[in-house]
Protein backbone atom coordinates (compact mmCIF):
# COMPACT_ATOMS: atom_id res chain seq x y z
CA UNK A 1 0.00 0.00 0.00
CA UNK A 2 1.00 3.37 -0.91
CA UNK A 3 1.76 6.58 1.42
CA UNK A 4 -0.91 8.43 -0.69
CA UNK A 5 -3.33 5.46 -0.07
CA UNK A 6 -2.84 4.73 3.57
CA UNK A 7 -3.30 8.73 4.26
CA UNK A 8 -6.38 8.23 2.22
CA UNK A 9 -7.94 5.18 4.45
CA UNK A 10 -6.68 6.64 7.34
CA UNK A 11 -8.80 10.07 6.51
CA UNK A 12 -11.74 8.26 5.22
CA UNK A 13 -14.88 9.17 7.39
CA UNK A 14 -16.38 6.96 9.66
CA UNK A 15 -20.04 6.03 9.33
CA UNK A 16 -21.13 7.77 12.63
CA UNK A 17 -18.61 10.30 12.21
CA UNK A 18 -18.75 14.27 12.26
CA UNK A 19 -18.08 15.18 8.57
CA UNK A 20 -20.89 12.15 7.37
CA UNK A 21 -23.09 14.03 9.65
CA UNK A 22 -22.65 16.95 8.03
CA UNK A 23 -22.86 15.20 4.76
CA UNK A 24 -26.55 14.37 5.16
CA UNK A 25 -27.01 17.91 6.33
CA UNK A 26 -25.87 18.97 2.47
CA UNK A 27 -22.99 20.24 4.07
CA UNK A 28 -19.40 19.67 2.81
CA UNK A 29 -17.43 16.53 4.84
CA UNK A 30 -14.91 19.50 6.00
CA UNK A 31 -17.42 22.35 7.09
CA UNK A 32 -15.86 22.46 10.87
CA UNK A 33 -12.57 23.31 9.14
CA UNK A 34 -13.24 27.07 9.61
CA UNK A 35 -13.25 26.82 13.47
CA UNK A 36 -9.52 26.32 13.03
CA UNK A 37 -9.86 30.03 11.99
CA UNK A 38 -9.67 30.28 16.21
CA UNK A 39 -6.23 29.47 15.75
CA UNK A 40 -5.33 33.14 15.01
CA UNK A 41 -4.78 33.47 18.57
CA UNK A 42 -1.49 31.39 18.79
CA UNK A 43 0.44 34.13 17.43
CA UNK A 44 -1.31 36.30 19.67
CA UNK A 45 0.70 35.04 22.27
CA UNK A 46 3.94 36.29 21.78
CA UNK A 47 2.60 40.01 21.16
CA UNK A 48 2.30 40.14 25.53
CA UNK A 49 5.95 38.87 25.59
CA UNK A 50 9.32 38.92 23.73
CA UNK A 51 9.93 37.22 20.32
CA UNK A 52 11.74 33.65 21.27
CA UNK A 53 13.19 31.14 18.75
CA UNK A 54 11.47 28.80 21.20
CA UNK A 55 7.92 29.97 20.52
CA UNK A 56 8.48 29.25 16.84
CA UNK A 57 10.02 25.73 16.91
CA UNK A 58 7.27 24.28 18.87
CA UNK A 59 4.79 26.16 17.35
CA UNK A 60 5.85 24.48 13.68
CA UNK A 61 6.14 20.97 15.30
CA UNK A 62 2.92 21.20 17.59
CA UNK A 63 0.50 22.89 14.98
CA UNK A 64 0.26 19.87 12.20
CA UNK A 65 0.20 17.21 15.74
CA UNK A 66 -3.09 19.56 16.35
CA UNK A 67 -4.59 19.52 12.88
CA UNK A 68 -3.89 15.81 12.39
CA UNK A 69 -5.68 15.16 15.58
CA UNK A 70 -8.31 17.53 14.87
CA UNK A 71 -9.41 16.16 11.39
CA UNK A 72 -9.50 12.54 12.44
CA UNK A 73 -11.45 14.18 15.79
CA UNK A 74 -13.98 15.06 12.53
CA UNK A 75 -13.58 11.61 10.68
CA UNK A 76 -13.35 9.13 13.07
CA UNK A 77 -15.98 6.87 14.87
CA UNK A 78 -17.83 8.31 18.08
CA UNK A 79 -15.89 5.85 20.05
CA UNK A 80 -12.31 7.00 18.66
CA UNK A 81 -13.15 10.80 19.14
CA UNK A 82 -12.89 10.97 23.10
CA UNK A 83 -9.17 9.44 22.19
CA UNK A 84 -8.37 12.35 19.93
CA UNK A 85 -9.62 14.88 22.18
CA UNK A 86 -7.35 13.55 24.90
CA UNK A 87 -4.88 13.60 22.99
CA UNK A 88 -4.66 16.99 22.26
CA UNK A 89 -5.44 18.51 25.53
CA UNK A 90 -2.45 16.55 26.44
CA UNK A 91 -0.13 17.95 23.89
CA UNK A 92 -1.54 21.16 25.57
CA UNK A 93 -0.51 19.99 29.07
CA UNK A 94 3.03 19.29 28.06
CA UNK A 95 3.80 22.15 26.40
CA UNK A 96 2.41 24.32 29.02
CA UNK A 97 5.70 25.06 30.90
CA UNK A 98 7.72 26.44 27.76
CA UNK A 99 4.44 27.40 24.99
CA UNK A 100 1.62 29.44 26.72
CA UNK A 101 -0.15 29.45 22.94
CA UNK A 102 -0.95 25.55 24.36
CA UNK A 103 -3.93 26.79 25.69
CA UNK A 104 -5.56 27.01 22.73
CA UNK A 105 -4.63 23.52 21.54
CA UNK A 106 -6.60 22.97 25.44
CA UNK A 107 -9.88 24.53 24.46
CA UNK A 108 -9.92 22.90 21.18
CA UNK A 109 -9.32 19.58 23.30
CA UNK A 110 -12.38 20.03 25.19
CA UNK A 111 -14.51 21.16 22.43
CA UNK A 112 -13.40 18.01 20.40
CA UNK A 113 -15.86 15.98 22.94
CA UNK A 114 -18.78 17.75 21.02
CA UNK A 115 -19.41 14.76 18.54
CA UNK A 116 -19.83 12.38 21.58
CA UNK A 117 -23.22 11.32 22.66
CA UNK A 118 -23.15 11.91 25.86
CA UNK A 119 -25.41 13.60 28.29
CA UNK A 120 -24.70 17.20 29.08
CA UNK A 121 -23.97 16.01 33.00
CA UNK A 122 -21.30 13.96 32.16
CA UNK A 123 -19.69 16.12 29.66
CA UNK A 124 -19.88 19.04 32.20
CA UNK A 125 -18.15 16.59 34.33
CA UNK A 126 -15.30 15.79 31.72
CA UNK A 127 -14.71 19.12 31.05
CA UNK A 128 -14.57 19.79 35.06
CA UNK A 129 -11.82 17.21 35.35
CA UNK A 130 -9.91 18.57 32.31
CA UNK A 131 -10.16 22.29 33.83
CA UNK A 132 -9.35 21.40 37.34
CA UNK A 133 -6.04 19.66 35.90
CA UNK A 134 -5.14 22.58 33.37
CA UNK A 135 -5.38 25.43 35.90
CA UNK A 136 -3.42 22.87 38.98
CA UNK A 137 -0.83 22.83 36.71
CA UNK A 138 -1.23 26.64 35.67
CA UNK A 139 -0.75 27.02 39.31
CA UNK A 140 2.54 24.56 39.59
CA UNK A 141 4.25 26.74 36.83
CA UNK A 142 3.10 30.05 38.40
CA UNK A 143 1.22 31.42 35.15
CA UNK A 144 -0.18 34.41 35.81
CA UNK A 145 -4.38 33.76 36.70
CA UNK A 146 -5.36 36.18 33.84
CA UNK A 147 -4.30 33.67 31.76
CA UNK A 148 -6.14 30.98 32.20
CA UNK A 149 -9.34 32.15 34.18
CA UNK A 150 -11.10 32.53 30.66
CA UNK A 151 -10.43 28.78 29.91
CA UNK A 152 -12.95 27.13 31.89
CA UNK A 153 -15.20 29.90 30.83
CA UNK A 154 -15.05 29.51 27.29
CA UNK A 155 -14.92 25.75 27.32
CA UNK A 156 -18.48 25.30 29.48
CA UNK A 157 -20.36 27.91 27.41
CA UNK A 158 -19.08 26.22 24.29
CA UNK A 159 -20.23 22.98 25.52
CA UNK A 160 -23.61 23.92 26.54
CA UNK A 161 -23.96 25.65 23.43
CA UNK A 162 -23.36 22.52 21.38
CA UNK A 163 -25.78 20.84 23.40
CA UNK A 164 -28.32 23.01 22.44
CA UNK A 165 -27.57 23.17 18.85
CA UNK A 166 -27.71 19.20 19.20
CA UNK A 167 -30.92 19.30 20.78
CA UNK A 168 -32.57 21.84 18.34
CA UNK A 169 -31.30 19.16 15.62
CA UNK A 170 -32.53 16.48 16.88
CA UNK A 171 -35.77 17.87 17.75
CA UNK A 172 -36.28 19.47 13.89
CA UNK A 173 -35.35 15.33 13.04
CA UNK A 174 -38.07 14.13 15.16
CA UNK A 175 -40.27 16.64 13.22
CA UNK A 176 -39.21 15.87 10.13
CA UNK A 177 -39.88 12.32 10.50
CA UNK A 178 -43.39 12.59 12.29
CA UNK A 179 -44.34 14.67 9.07
CA UNK A 180 -43.01 12.09 6.92
CA UNK A 181 -44.64 9.25 9.09
CA UNK A 182 -48.29 11.46 8.59
CA UNK A 183 -47.67 11.41 4.91
CA UNK A 184 -46.74 7.53 4.31
CA UNK A 185 -49.99 6.95 6.61
CA UNK A 186 -52.48 9.50 4.24
CA UNK A 187 -50.88 7.87 1.28
CA UNK A 188 -51.61 4.21 2.34
CA UNK A 189 -54.46 4.84 3.85
CA UNK A 190 -55.99 6.41 0.18
CA UNK A 191 -54.28 3.66 -1.80
CA UNK A 192 -56.69 1.12 0.55
CA UNK A 193 -59.43 3.13 0.08
CA UNK A 194 -59.15 3.27 -3.72
CA UNK A 195 -58.36 -0.33 -4.16
CA UNK A 196 -61.30 -0.91 -2.27
CA UNK A 197 -63.44 0.96 -4.05
CA UNK A 198 -62.16 -0.11 -7.63
CA UNK A 199 -62.91 -3.73 -6.24
CA UNK A 200 -66.69 -3.20 -5.47
CA UNK A 201 -67.00 -0.94 -8.18
CA UNK A 202 -65.45 -3.44 -10.92
CA UNK A 203 -65.43 -6.60 -9.21
CA UNK A 204 -69.43 -7.52 -9.90
CA UNK A 205 -69.40 -5.52 -13.08
CA UNK A 206 -66.75 -7.30 -14.55
CA UNK A 207 -67.96 -10.72 -14.06
CA UNK A 208 -71.43 -9.94 -15.12
CA UNK A 209 -70.33 -8.24 -18.74
CA UNK A 210 -68.20 -11.91 -18.73
CA UNK A 211 -71.26 -14.18 -18.08
CA UNK A 212 -73.25 -12.43 -20.59
CA UNK A 213 -70.58 -12.41 -23.30
CA UNK A 214 -69.99 -16.36 -22.23
CA UNK A 215 -73.81 -16.65 -22.63
CA UNK A 216 -73.57 -15.06 -25.86
CA UNK A 217 -71.37 -17.18 -27.59
CA UNK A 218 -73.50 -20.10 -26.75
CA UNK A 219 -76.94 -18.71 -28.11
CA UNK A 220 -74.82 -17.63 -31.47
CA UNK A 221 -75.19 -20.41 -33.37
CA UNK A 222 -78.94 -21.34 -31.69
CA UNK A 223 -80.64 -18.22 -31.24
CA UNK A 224 -78.71 -15.50 -33.15
CA UNK A 225 -81.55 -13.13 -31.50
CA UNK A 226 -80.97 -13.76 -27.86
CA UNK A 227 -77.43 -13.68 -28.27
CA UNK A 228 -77.92 -10.30 -29.82
CA UNK A 229 -80.20 -8.63 -26.64
CA UNK A 230 -77.14 -10.57 -24.17
CA UNK A 231 -74.72 -8.21 -26.31
CA UNK A 232 -76.85 -5.55 -25.90
CA UNK A 233 -77.05 -6.41 -22.28
CA UNK A 234 -73.16 -6.66 -22.01
CA UNK A 235 -72.70 -3.19 -23.86
CA UNK A 236 -75.42 -1.57 -21.53
CA UNK A 237 -73.29 -2.81 -18.11
CA UNK A 238 -70.10 -1.82 -19.36
CA UNK A 239 -71.05 1.92 -20.28
CA UNK A 240 -72.69 1.62 -16.78
CA UNK A 241 -69.21 0.69 -15.38
CA UNK A 242 -67.61 3.55 -17.70
CA UNK A 243 -69.45 5.99 -15.89
CA UNK A 244 -69.39 5.12 -12.17
CA UNK A 245 -65.29 4.69 -13.33
CA UNK A 246 -65.17 8.01 -14.70
CA UNK A 247 -66.80 9.41 -11.61
CA UNK A 248 -64.46 7.74 -9.23
CA UNK A 249 -61.47 8.82 -11.02
CA UNK A 250 -63.34 12.07 -10.43
CA UNK A 251 -63.23 11.69 -6.77
CA UNK A 252 -59.70 10.05 -6.61
CA UNK A 253 -58.19 13.42 -8.49
CA UNK A 254 -60.68 15.86 -6.08
CA UNK A 255 -59.03 17.63 -2.78
CA UNK A 256 -60.69 17.79 -0.18
CA UNK A 257 -60.45 21.01 2.20
CA UNK A 258 -60.07 18.18 5.54
CA UNK A 259 -57.25 16.80 3.82
CA UNK A 260 -55.67 20.51 2.69
CA UNK A 261 -56.28 21.91 5.82
CA UNK A 262 -54.80 19.17 7.91
CA UNK A 263 -51.36 19.22 4.88
CA UNK A 264 -51.64 23.21 5.31
CA UNK A 265 -50.94 22.66 9.20
CA UNK A 266 -47.99 20.49 8.81
CA UNK A 267 -46.24 22.73 6.37
CA UNK A 268 -46.51 25.38 8.65
CA UNK A 269 -45.45 24.11 11.50
CA UNK A 270 -42.58 23.27 10.18
CA UNK A 271 -41.80 27.25 9.38
CA UNK A 272 -42.91 27.58 13.39
CA UNK A 273 -45.99 29.32 12.16
CA UNK A 274 -49.63 28.38 14.23
CA UNK A 275 -52.55 27.64 11.96
CA UNK A 276 -56.06 27.70 13.52
CA UNK A 277 -59.33 26.85 11.84
CA UNK A 278 -62.77 26.39 12.67
CA UNK A 279 -65.30 24.30 11.90
CA UNK A 280 -65.64 22.85 8.36
CA UNK A 281 -69.01 23.39 6.43
CA UNK A 282 -71.20 19.94 5.18
CA UNK A 283 -72.25 19.10 1.80
CA UNK A 284 -70.27 21.31 0.22
CA UNK A 285 -70.64 20.86 -3.92
CA UNK A 286 -68.01 18.82 -5.66
CA UNK A 287 -66.80 21.07 -7.69
CA UNK A 288 -66.44 24.13 -5.22
CA UNK A 289 -64.92 22.24 -2.40
CA UNK A 290 -62.24 21.43 -5.16
CA UNK A 291 -61.40 24.79 -6.43
CA UNK A 292 -61.36 26.31 -2.54
CA UNK A 293 -59.21 23.26 -1.55
CA UNK A 294 -56.83 24.94 -4.40
CA UNK A 295 -57.12 28.42 -3.45
CA UNK A 296 -55.91 27.30 0.26
CA UNK A 297 -52.95 25.65 -0.91
CA UNK A 298 -51.77 28.73 -2.73
CA UNK A 299 -52.67 30.73 -0.04
CA UNK A 300 -50.72 28.56 3.01
CA UNK A 301 -47.69 28.34 0.44
CA UNK A 302 -47.87 32.16 -0.02
CA UNK A 303 -47.80 32.61 4.57
CA UNK A 304 -45.11 29.88 3.94
CA UNK A 305 -42.49 31.31 1.86
CA UNK A 306 -43.31 34.95 2.27
CA UNK A 307 -45.40 36.37 5.09
CA UNK A 308 -42.84 35.80 8.03
CA UNK A 309 -45.71 35.58 10.03
CA UNK A 310 -46.13 33.56 13.94
CA UNK A 311 -49.87 32.59 13.38
CA UNK A 312 -52.39 31.75 10.71
CA UNK A 313 -55.85 31.07 10.90
CA UNK A 314 -58.60 30.00 8.10
CA UNK A 315 -62.58 30.13 8.89
CA UNK A 316 -65.73 29.61 7.05
CA UNK A 317 -69.02 30.80 6.77
CA UNK A 318 -72.01 30.09 5.15
CA UNK A 319 -74.81 32.65 4.79
CA UNK A 320 -77.64 31.01 2.53
CA UNK A 321 -76.07 29.98 -0.75
CA UNK A 322 -73.29 31.71 -0.43
CA UNK A 323 -70.10 30.60 1.32
CA UNK A 324 -67.08 32.52 3.22
CA UNK A 325 -63.55 31.38 3.68
CA UNK A 326 -61.48 33.60 5.53
CA UNK A 327 -57.57 32.90 5.62
CA UNK A 328 -55.47 35.55 7.60
CA UNK A 329 -51.74 35.88 9.05
CA UNK A 330 -50.05 38.09 11.25
CA UNK A 331 -47.46 38.61 8.86
CA UNK A 332 -45.43 41.66 7.84
CA UNK A 333 -48.09 42.84 4.98
CA UNK A 334 -47.76 44.44 2.08
CA UNK A 335 -48.92 41.86 -0.43
CA UNK A 336 -49.07 43.25 -4.04
CA UNK A 337 -52.44 42.61 -5.87
CA UNK A 338 -51.17 40.10 -8.26
CA UNK A 339 -47.90 38.78 -7.18
CA UNK A 340 -47.29 35.95 -4.99
CA UNK A 341 -49.52 33.66 -6.63
CA UNK A 342 -52.71 35.73 -6.00
CA UNK A 343 -53.29 35.87 -9.48
CA UNK A 344 -53.69 31.95 -10.20
CA UNK A 345 -55.91 32.06 -6.50
CA UNK A 346 -58.47 35.28 -8.75
CA UNK A 347 -58.24 32.75 -11.83
CA UNK A 348 -60.21 30.16 -9.64
CA UNK A 349 -62.03 32.27 -7.21
CA UNK A 350 -63.66 33.50 -11.00
CA UNK A 351 -63.90 30.15 -11.95
CA UNK A 352 -66.36 29.61 -9.13
CA UNK A 353 -68.10 32.27 -9.98
CA UNK A 354 -67.18 34.17 -6.50
CA UNK A 355 -65.33 37.14 -5.60
CA UNK A 356 -61.71 37.34 -4.12
CA UNK A 357 -61.03 40.29 -1.57
CA UNK A 358 -57.28 41.31 0.10
CA UNK A 359 -56.77 43.31 2.75
CA UNK A 360 -52.20 43.54 3.53
CA UNK A 361 -51.43 47.10 4.95
CA UNK A 362 -47.43 46.47 5.18
CA UNK A 363 -46.72 45.62 8.76
CA UNK A 364 -50.42 43.92 9.79
CA UNK A 365 -50.23 41.20 8.13
CA UNK A 366 -52.59 39.88 4.89
CA UNK A 367 -56.42 38.20 5.25
CA UNK A 368 -57.94 36.85 2.13
CA UNK A 369 -61.83 36.89 2.05
CA UNK A 370 -62.75 34.65 -0.64
CA UNK A 371 -66.93 34.42 -1.74
CA UNK A 372 -68.74 32.06 -3.49
CA UNK A 373 -72.23 30.72 -4.55
CA UNK A 374 -73.20 27.21 -3.55
CA UNK A 375 -76.04 26.62 -5.80
CA UNK A 376 -74.23 24.30 -8.99
CA UNK A 377 -76.58 25.93 -11.09
CA UNK A 378 -74.79 29.36 -10.88
CA UNK A 379 -71.21 28.12 -9.66
CA UNK A 380 -69.09 27.68 -12.97
CA UNK A 381 -67.31 24.04 -12.49
CA UNK A 382 -64.56 25.35 -15.28
CA UNK A 383 -62.35 25.83 -12.58
CA UNK A 384 -60.64 22.99 -13.72
CA UNK A 385 -61.38 22.29 -16.67
CA UNK A 386 -58.19 20.53 -18.22
CA UNK A 387 -58.18 18.11 -15.47
CA UNK A 388 -62.48 17.31 -16.32
CA UNK A 389 -61.29 16.97 -19.93
CA UNK A 390 -58.10 14.73 -19.41
CA UNK A 391 -60.96 12.77 -17.52
CA UNK A 392 -63.30 12.45 -20.49
CA UNK A 393 -60.56 12.07 -23.21
CA UNK A 394 -58.93 8.91 -21.26
CA UNK A 395 -61.84 7.42 -20.91
CA UNK A 396 -63.78 8.04 -24.66
CA UNK A 397 -59.94 6.94 -25.61
CA UNK A 398 -60.41 3.76 -24.07
CA UNK A 399 -64.24 3.53 -25.17
CA UNK A 400 -63.62 3.97 -28.78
Amino acid sequence: MTMQAAIRRWFTPAPDSEAVRNIRKGKSPWVDAVHLLWTIWIPVAPLFDRFSWTWLWLTLVSYPIFLVLYAKSCVATQRQVPFFGLATVALALVLMPWYSSSLVYFVFGCVMFRVCRMSIYRHMLVLAALNATCLAEAWLIHYPWQAVIWLPVTSFIVALIIHAERRNEEMDSQLRLSHDEVRRLAATAERERIGRDLHDLLGHTLSLITLKLELSRKLFDRDSEASRRELEEAERVARHALAEVRAAVTGIRSTDLAAELASARLMLESSAVRLDYGVLPDSLPQDVERGLALVLREAVTNIHRHAEATMASVRFDRNGDKLEMQISDNGKGGLAAHGNGLSGMCERVRGLSGTLQIESPPHRGTRLLVTVPLDAKKANTSALPQAGASVRNDFLGHAA
